[in-house]
């Protein structure tokens, strides 16, 4: 057999071996021409082994050659009668091989040796995965491409093979197209405005809402069924999810359409579940949308995304709620917690306006009446209400402002954090006292943001209130005060200066609850002329505010300021100066942008024409629908400009986006 080594080459090395041996014995018995003999013959033995050996050698080198040989031609065969594409290419990812499942699926009969395999597929070949491949759609025919490099002598090869996966990825896309989700709608403040109506047109709009629903899950295969007198489940497949939502929710539009008595339009609130995967979370998810929602006014759709949320609508004003009973029960609630701490402190935001500081000062003389210490975390050096500040401190003492580092070095376990004016993470005077405090309370107005406090043992947040000074009036009113004390003058003009700034001296955001505020705090001793002083300024202050007004650039129905220069009270300046702006004619919003330091801010106001709180979302900020700002860093005016135009341009007068 050629594979196996010869017997007679066996026989003659055990000769080779024996003659050996005789020779030696004859050569030391002396007799030397025996011994001869037999070397002479063990020499042969040796030539024939080793000419053996070498014809065994070359038969066999022969067929291992002719194997591999034989080898390669079957699996290069193999390879190119494989039903899967296979392509072969090299560093450059150019082709230099492929089979003809390749030529016939891929390339469709084309020559394509030495061309770049990209032209004509959209993989990253440079980041292919082996083990999970990467998916490719070709001639209809979806993909997934696995590869296998080869390397040797600093030649590197890629093998690409092609797996038909189009059912899989059919089967893929029907079940996420007719993944449900569930959506919650509920009609903003429904019992209020029927409280008044007939019971005719009572009947009337619920029959319209009830109509107008289900014309709006009429397009769907979903359902909807009704859970509450004001509130609707709807259940609904994610291809028409996805209509309605490239549609920017029309129903939004369409429910303004319907009017109580003719002239009390309804909006709804809707919260998607979208993207969970069960019902019960997706439930939960469209629950936190609502509530998104509802916190920033109503009249608007939330998505939760992977980034946060994404808004649609949102063109109307927070409707002002006449019941006054659960901020009675928040209050009862909130000087049981006062009372079970040791000490209280509070805080507002970062560069800290009228509103902030003197909604601070309001509860804090309610507490000093409650017989509890109490603080206010300011910074002085950042702050806009220093004259404030200032004329409270006359009147009390200088126990009651301290700074944030010593708020945060003496609050314990014990103490209760009060957040006024805001209720974002990011906005806080010092995120450290908030980290450090384990009980805290919010209290605010602006309009819900993603990166709200979620900790808090009572969130009262009110996005139809004029300030968040109004809030804490109403609160104080129901605070059980021993002997029938009131607040002393100097924290009523506080809070009646808090509620003076944010509605532009009562112009703009005001209702009935504003004016009943203002009038409880007139009763306590407020002074509007002591309050009015409070915002006077130098005539340096004014002739900023004058120059940047004279800076303003008419862009389509939006007045654009900006201020080339940086000074001490330029955040001052610059929010009056846009205030300013909106006396022009046919202006609908106005923008002011200056420098601080390294950060760009944009400060915007509007008369409720324009969203401006949309506006600056989209760069980053936020606010409410009239007075909004942001913060960039790192840019220039002239940058700044540009991506508030864009912004502009890409948002409708109701507060839409357009793109």
């Amino acid at each position: 057999m050629k594979n196996k080594f010869p017997a007679v080459s066996l026989v003659l090395l055990i000769m080779l071996i024996a003659e050996t041996v005789v020779s030696s014995l004859f050569l030391n018995s002396y007799d030397s021409a025996m011994g001869m003999i037999c070397i002479v013959s063990a020499v042969v033995t040796a030539l024939f082994c080793i000419t053996e050996i070498f014809f065994f050698s070359r038969n066999t080198l022969k067929h291992i050659s002719e194997m591999n040989e034989h080898l390669e031609s079957s699996a290069a065969e193999y390879m190119n009668s494989l039903p899967s594409p296979v392509a072969v290419i090299d560093s450059e990812k150019n082709i230099i091989w492929y089979n003809n499942a390749f030529n016939e699926k891929i390339i469709s009969g084309r020559n394509l040796y030495g061309m770049n395999i990209e032209n004509f597929t959209n993989v990253n070949y440079d980041n292919l995965n082996a083990v999970r491949g990467s998916l490719c759609s070709v001639n209809g025919i979806t993909y997934r491409i696995s590869c296998e490099t080869f390397e040797k002598n600093n030649i590197s090869l890629k093998i690409l093979c092609f797996h038909d996966e189009t059912e899989y990825a059919s089967l893929k896309r029907k079940l996420s197209e007719t993944h449900p989700n569930v959506v919650v709608i509920t009609v903003d403040n429904y019992d209020e405005i029927l409280q008044n109506a007939k019971e005719s047109e009572k009947s009337q709009a619920s029959v319209e809402v009830e109509k107008l629903i289900e014309n709006f899950m009429s397009s769907t295969n979903g359902f909807v069924k009704k859970s509450g007198s004001n509130t609707f489940y709807a259940v609904i497949e994610k291809r028409h999810l996805d209509e309605i939502i490239s549609g920017k929710f029309k129903i939004l539009d369409m429910a303004r359409n319907i009017k109580i008595a003719g002239k009390y339009p309804l909006t709804f609130s809707i919260g998607v579940g979208q993207g969970a995967d069960s019902l019960s979370d997706s439930e939960k998810i469209a629950k936190q949308c609502l509530d998104m929602a509802l916190g920033r006014g109503g009249d608007q759709a939330v998505i939760k995304t992977e980034n946060g949320y994404e808004f649609f609508g949102g063109v109307s004003k927070g409707m002002e709620k006449q019941s006054r009973a659960k901020t009675r029960i928040l209050a009862n609630a909130l000087q049981d917690i006062i009372m079970d701490s040791e000490k209280v402190f509070l805080m507002g935001h970062r560069f800290g306006d009228f509103d902030s500081v003197g909604a601070s000062c309001g509860i804090a003389g309610a507490v000093r009446l409650l017989g509890k210490e109490v603080h206010i975390a300011v910074n002085r050096q950042k702050n806009l209400a220093s004259n404030l500040i200032d004329e409270t401190e006359k009147c009390t003492d200088n126990k009651l402002f301290i700074t944030p580092e010593s708020a945060i070095s003496s609050i314990t376990e014990n103490d209760l954090l009060i957040i006024v004016d805001t209720h974002n993470k990011d906005g806080l005077e010092s995120y450290e006292l908030y980290n450090k405090a384990k009980s805290v309370v919010v209290i605010d107005h602006h309009r819900k943001n993603a990166n709200f406090i979620d900790n808090a043992v009572i969130f009262h947040h009110e996005p139809y209130a004029s300030s968040a000074s109004e809030m804490v009036t109403e609160i104080i009113q129901y605070f059980d005060f021993p002997l029938d004390e009131k607040l002393p003058k100097c924290y009523a003009d506080a809070l009646l200066s808090g509620i003076m700034l944010d509605t532009k001296n009562f112009v703009m955001r005001t209702g009935v609850r504003t004016f009943e505020a203002a009038a409880f705090l007139k009763k306590l001793g407020a002074d509007t002329v002591s309050v009015k002083l409070l915002f006077s300024g130098s005539i340096d202050l004014y002739r900023r505010k004058s120059q940047i007004v004279a800076s303003a650039e008419i862009y389509g129905s939006f007045a654009i300021a900006e201020a080339d220069f940086e000074s001490d009270d330029i955040r001052l300046a610059a929010p009056q100066a846009a205030d300013e702006l909106l006396s022009i004619s046919d202006i609908y919003a106005s923008f002011v942008i200056y420098k601080t330091g390294n950060v760009m801010n944009i400060s915007a106001r509007s008369l409720g024409a324009v969203n401006v709180q949309v506006i600056m979302e989209k760069l980053g900020g936020g606010g409410h629908q009239t007075m909004a700002a942001t913060q960039i860093e790192n840019i220039s005016v002239s940058e700044a400009k540009k991506r508030l135009k864009t912004a502009i341009d890409e948002t409708d007068y109701s507060g839409q986006e357009t793109k």
